[in-house]
């Protein structure tokens, strides 16, 4: 079977345009949608008057959706080589859900839209990561997954931005932005549909061994690796807790999408720079790094007195994005041959993405019932624990 592309040797800066056009794809998508995250917490306590532990509820069961459905797009992956099919279904269906927000009236009602746009997002995402690993070579693997991690990041800045310009403009209209977020949604899916070449594949031979869902035919770096991130994920909850974290600080809500343009404008700079470092000093130790830039990270979310700790914890948190969330997905790639990377792309979101519906449900509970501090403190030490497991195990 023929690879996806032939990659060759390049400049420093060249990206192979395959890369070019799925950086554009996320940055649009994440445009449209990180216009609706810094807002939607506040649209459930502020207008739906929905309680904390409700939104962990929501966060957790809709990221636990779209991982769970990532393990079998990732075996249909491999089996098929249909990366661009399953991706124009998973980004259109998540962009078709958008409108409905501007419509809902009910948390439950959130709650099934969220659902719908994760369940998008889960079909989507594993062969978008198996065709960015199979277009590029090791030596230049963190460089691709950064900058699609940093055009990534680039789009959830601006989301965020243009959220916080309407809310100011149009006096908290909650609403409004959730019409808006619909147009890069769509401009994503024509990118797809119009501009990502894919090289011809005629699918896995009748001789080939096809792709199991399962540990079973992955290895055993690959499995050490996936328990400890699940581990971590355990203590990563939403997004969402820190715009409520913001707003408990005395931040004001029309504030509240700037905060988050600064995070993920950190991240898009920081992105592509510690992904090429990996290229040279290897995945493993960045990782470790940035699981303790976590730790302190949620630590100081925890202790803040003011906004002005929390708007540099914020940037900071961009900090942390760069040198984990390309770089985990290199790493696998590193580490499973091509043909397995669509199920062990799969398998390891699957599992960190259903770590995510305790997480968020924990930090609901622990912030309900004994406040932020403990909340964030405890993402802190199993951060911590996470990375020693890393540097034991040296896998």
């Amino acid at each position: 079977m023929e690879p996806v592309s032939q990659p060759k040797k390049r400049r420093l800066f060249a990206i192979n345009p395959v890369i070019v056009v799925l950086g554009l794809v996320s940055l649009f998508t994440d445009l449209s949608s990180n216009m609706i995250v810094p807002v939607l917490p506040i649209y459930l306590t502020s207008v739906l008057h929905v309680q904390v532990e409700s939104i962990g509820i929501i966060e957790g069961i809709a990221e636990s959706t779209a991982s769970i459905l990532k393990l079998f797009s990732g075996w249909i992956t491999d089996r098929t080589r249909k990366y661009k099919f399953l991706m124009l279904i998973g980004y259109g269906l998540s962009n078709l859900t958008k409108p409905f927000f501007a419509l809902s009236a009910s948390w439950g009602q959130v709650l099934l839209i969220r659902f719908s746009d994760r369940f998008g997002k889960g079909i989507r995402t594993s062969p978008r990561d198996a065709l960015v690993a199979d277009s590029t070579t090791k030596e230049e693997r963190g460089k691709a997954f950064g900058f699609r991690r940093a055009m990534d990041a680039l789009g959830a800045a601006l989301g965020p931005l243009v959220a916080f310009g309407v809310l100011a403009i149009f006096t908290n209209n909650y609403r409004l932005v959730f019409w808006l977020s619909v147009i890069p949604g769509l401009i994503a899916v024509v990118l797809i549909l119009f501009f990502l070449k894919e090289k011809e594949s005629h699918g896995i031979g009748k001789q080939a061994r096809l792709p199991q869902i399962g540990f079973r035919n992955l290895n055993r770096r690959f499995v050490w690796f996936s328990l400890i991130s699940t581990l971590f994920t355990v203590g990563n909850f939403s997004d969402a807790f820190l715009a409520l974290r913001a707003q408990d600080a005395g931040m004001l809500p029309s504030l509240i999408p700037l905060a988050f343009f600064t995070f993920n404008l950190s991240s898009s700079i920081f992105s592509m720079p510690v992904g090429m470092l990996s290229d040279r000093i290897g995945r493993r130790p960045v990782l470790i790094s940035g699981f303790v830039i976590f730790a302190l990270i949620y630590f100081g979310f925890g202790i803040a007195k003011n906004v002005t700790w929390i708007w540099i914890l914020f940037i900071l948190y961009g900090l942390y994005y760069a040198f984990t969330e390309g770089i985990q997905k290199a790493y696998i790639a590193d580490i499973v041959p091509e043909g397995q990377r669509g199920i062990a792309m799969g398998t390891y979101n699957a599992m960190t993405g259903i770590a995510a519906l305790p997480a968020s449900i924990l930090a609901g509970f622990l912030w309900q019932t004994y406040g932020p501090v403990v909340a964030f403190g405890t993402s802190s030490v199993i951060a911590v624990l996470a990375a020693l497991f890393m540097m034991v195990f040296r896998i």
